[in-house]
């Protein structure tokens, strides 16, 4: 665990973090993106940060991978990538940086770094793990794999480098329907997420079986929540993701990935809506849709807010928190990672 006194007293004798109306203002261009959700004041206080650790960024050859649950100063501030878990990873490797920073949770970073093995890739939290990563081991899909004879294993990416390994393919909440079509097996099992899996059976001609892993965020949900919801604040669109329960899903006006909730949103442009999942979401789209009111409530994940400004300029400074996948089972994980693109692609996704 990152002793934070002994952090700020380090970066302190090399920085001046210190709150700065000055620095806030030279750096306006960056605020205007997150001015609808960010108060001047917190602004004044993260836009020291930010300038250190851009500064820091091209002195080290380093870009920074912002998954959509970041907070607005990290997704807006500091990231030149930004996205889901997968789409981040396969843009890394499509830049020269020598370092890469995974703002996210430490399955992302082990997925970066089977796709970038050449490079450094950096956690700014150690501890920033994810429940569905940590609800399945390279034992349980051999256990699973031992009840149905034969069925390909389709697994989340949201998992350990060593479960992909054991696994035949990976896949995402938005090509999982399509991916799990695509196998040859009528009995397909799916890793980890008991709620992606039904809610892709419930639209698939495959048996779909599965591990019983939930997400901490999505499995909160009810759908009496939604309900709650729409009778008192009629008119709202409710958009959710398929890491929701079932009934959820099914009470919902749309359900789709990350990605795909943004592109929902930014085509449709509704009055109102509610993004049913991880509280950033709706933040870091505000601003760039001011027409929709994004109102009711959200679930944090208190993974994904062990990532700080202030970590993020840490791991840069010091090269400390360095992401190692064993070259075996990185090579394995990998196949199962191509496995997924090759189809996603022979299908147009």
């Amino acid at each position: 665990m990152l002793d934070l006194q002994h952090v700020r007293s380090i970066l302190s004798d090399h920085y001046d973090l210190s709150p700065s109306p000055d620095v806030a203002e030279a750096l306006n261009d960056i605020y205007a993106r997150m001015e609808r959700v960010v108060s001047p004041p917190d602004w004044i206080r993260f836009a020291p940060y930010i300038k250190a650790i851009n500064d820091l960024k091209k002195e080290r050859n380093a870009v920074i991978l912002g998954h959509n649950y970041m907070t607005p100063e990290i997704f807006h501030g500091v990231s030149n990538f930004v996205g889901d878990s997968l789409q981040i990873a396969m843009k890394a490797q499509e830049v020269d940086a020598e370092v890469i920073v995974q703002a996210g949770v430490h399955f992302m970073a082990e997925t970066t770094k089977i796709l970038c093995p050449e490079k450094t890739v950096l956690m700014p939290d150690m501890e920033a793990g994810c429940s569905l990563a940590e609800s399945i081991t390279a034992d349980g899909i051999e256990e699973i794999r031992a009840k149905y004879p034969g069925a390909p294993v389709v697994t989340y990416v949201n998992t350990t480098a060593e479960v992909k390994a054991a696994s035949d393919i990976c896949c995402t909440s938005s090509n999982a329907l399509q991916i799990v079509n695509a196998m040859e097996s009528d009995t397909v099992i799916m890793t980890p997420d008991q709620y992606l899996a039904q809610n892709v059976a419930n639209k698939s001609h495959k048996n779909v079986v599965y591990w019983p892993g939930s997400c901490i965020v999505h499995e909160q949900y009810t759908a009496q929540d939604l309900r709650d919801f729409r009778e008192w604040n009629p008119g709202t669109r409710l958009i959710a993701h398929p890491e929701c329960p079932p009934d959820v899903v099914a009470e919902a006006d749309f359900s789709g990935s990350t990605s795909g909730i943004i592109k929902y949103v930014t085509d449709e442009k509704p009055e109102k809506a509610m993004l049913i999942t991880e509280c950033s979401m709706a933040s870091n789209i505000a601003d760039e849709l001011p027409q929709v009111d994004f109102v009711g409530p959200c679930n944090m994940c208190p993974y994904m807010k062990k990532i700080s400004l202030e970590k993020i300029l840490w791991v840069l400074h010091t090269g400390e928190n360095e992401i190692h996948v064993d070259p075996t089972v990185g090579e394995q994980a990998r196949a199962s990672v191509q496995a997924m693109i090759d189809v996603s692609r022979k299908l147009g996704l």
